[in-house]
């Protein structure tokens, strides 16, 4: 069994200003799917995993990602052209080598910006085990932030 240990950092928002980069080091099964993945990611800011999301191998324009991975794929909507499901394609199969960084995106409309970054790989004779939050810094913000009139 092998484990992959992921530094995963929330950027930015479209939306909202985020004043710190909360990060979390989460240990996860490589047999695990993306889909797991991003489920687990999401609780560990604390956020709903109510959203469409994906993973890309570049951090600016989408569209010069070579790597893509969408649920788009597997709910059978438009997708990139080039894109890949999230629900059967494994984390070893997306990151293949330690040092390796990909955008996850959450929900198209915030633009909840994510960077997953794999720090290591370790085998292991253990039986797979739920992924584990390794570390948590810093406070991440409200996926819903109360609106405050100005009066």
């Amino acid at each position: 069994m092998e484990y992959y240990i992921f530094n995963v950092r929330l950027e930015e928002c479209r939306m909202y200003e985020i004043p710190n980069k909360a990060m979390r080091k989460i240990k996860i099964a490589g047999t695990r799917s993306l889909y797991n993945f991003a489920r687990v990611i999401t609780k560990a800011f604390g956020f709903y995993f109510d959203h469409c999301f994906g993973f890309y191998d570049t951090f600016g324009n989408l569209r010069d990602a070579k790597k893509i991975y969408e649920l788009f794929v597997d709910a059978g909507e438009e997708a990139s052209p080039a894109a890949q499901g999230v629900k059967k394609t494994k984390i070893s199969q997306a990151f293949i080598n330690q040092g390796e960084k990909m955008l996850f995106l959450f929900d198209y409309g915030d633009e909840w910006r994510f960077m997953a970054e794999l720090k290591e790989i370790r085998k292991s004779e253990e039986k797979e085990s739920e992924p584990i939050i390794l570390e948590s810094a810093g406070k991440a913000p409200e996926q819903y932030p109360s609106c405050e009139e100005n009066n």
